[in-house]
């Protein structure tokens, strides 16, 4: 009976409703910081769970008790969306802060450190920022010049309250050559140099940063490093280079990602510049058409056999999915000195963007966090790694 007594007093639940007495968040602050993505929702404390977003596969739950869970077990956080051209800046002049601000002071009244995410980016960007009045590709110079004043609008409004800012997203393919988007069209490479001088223009004090996904895929990275190399080298005002990280369990072959990431942070370290990993999440779903990446524009059909986990995750997955984040983490240790931040896209499996993507629809296991706010079983192992 005392045993009985003792085992329930050590896993009691705690208000916000973690089962461990340590969080990664503190088990890691002398090797990184710890972060997550943060949806509207969750900063409005949304109780209705009706709120519907197509780009971040929210589905209906009650959120209101999310952000406790976020303040206790991260120090770093980054708006899904909130921050985004199309929201912030949807028309040419017209600026509207309003959920961004709702995000950015919440954050700070918490003691959390904000990314600003993102200012130049080819998607979710507002429509008019690449045409003239006519429908027309506007010319070099107009375009110079409204990067120039949407970067130092957006960063003057929110200076002193956002620590670091992704300055450019996703500029270029898996195969290493630079993106076509309008940017590029337009401005050629140059727009990614440009856009990093203006944002160390409008704030020299603030950490500047270049994102992307499939950092894992060795052309991809080597095809970064080797655009950022001379520009480094030139003084280009870039702080790190980030990495998304939105994985897929059933292409780790003998830890093959783990493998290439790690080859990945030896790149882009030896630019002379640190990595962190900016939006971690791995499906556990069978991956359609050896689908790849987090370009939000590939979608496929959905299909019962692409949805196995309806009902819950097998045991045999949850294993596998344990030992791959025991594995990456153990990875992440031997090079902990060269990462600035371990952050995770989405707090938990109900409201992480994977249940909607690349097949809409579809029922994931994403993230650290269960349906129920709970921290899964690994975390615990993630935490004695380091205990």
């Amino acid at each position: 009976m005392k045993f009985f007594k003792l085992v329930v007093f050590i896993f009691a639940v705690s208000a916000s409703g973690s089962v461990f007495s340590q969080t990664l968040k503190d088990a890691y602050r002398d090797y990184w910081y710890t972060g997550v993505s943060v949806n509207q929702w969750q900063v409005e404390a949304d109780q209705t769970g009706t709120n519907v977003h197509d780009v971040t596969g929210h589905i209906s739950n009650d959120q209101t008790k999310d952000w406790p869970v976020i303040v206790e077990n991260f120090n770093w956080v980054v708006a899904e969306n909130c921050m985004k051209c199309e929201v912030v800046h949807p028309q040419e002049g017209i600026y509207d802060f309003t959920l961004a601000d709702q995000f950015v002071d919440k954050a700070r009244a918490a003691g959390l450190k904000v990314l600003g995410h993102a200012l130049i980016w080819h998607s979710q960007c507002a429509k008019w920022f690449h045409y003239d009045k006519d429908g027309k590709i506007v010319s070099k110079e107009v375009l110079k010049k409204r990067m120039r004043e949407h970067i130092y609008t957006i960063m003057n409004h929110f200076r002193g309250r956002v620590d670091a800012w992704d300055v450019v997203n996703e500029g270029f393919e898996d195969d290493g050559t630079p993106r076509k988007s309008l940017f590029y069209e337009i401005l050629g490479t140059d727009y990614i140099p440009l856009a990093f001088q203006y944002a160390h223009e409008a704030d020299p004090n603030v950490e500047l940063y270049y994102n992307d996904f499939s950092m894992n895929k060795a052309t991809k990275v080597e095809g970064v490093a080797h655009f950022f190399r001379p520009l480094i080298e030139q003084g280009l005002p870039i702080t790190a280079i980030g990495m998304q990280g939105h994985m897929i369990l059933e292409d780790n072959v003998n830890n093959s990602i783990i493998k290439q990431y790690e080859h990945a942070i030896e790149t882009i370290t030896a630019l002379g510049v640190p990595t962190f990993f900016s939006e971690l999440d791995i499906s556990v779903l069978p991956n359609p058409y050896g689908f790849a990446g987090a370009n939000i524009s590939d979608r496929f059909a959905y299909r019962p056999e692409m949805d196995p986990f309806t009902k819950g995750i097998s045991k045999e997955k949850e294993a596998e999915l344990e030992q791959f984040w025991v594995d990456f983490y153990q990875m992440l240790l031997r090079h902990h000195k060269d990462i600035q931040r371990v952050s995770y896209w989405c707090l938990n499996d109900a409201n992480s963007w994977r249940n909607d993507f690349p097949i809409k629809g579809r029922t994931d296991y994403a993230t650290l966090f269960d349906r129920q706010n709970q921290p899964k079983p690994f975390v615990k192992k993630l935490i004695n790694l380091v205990k």
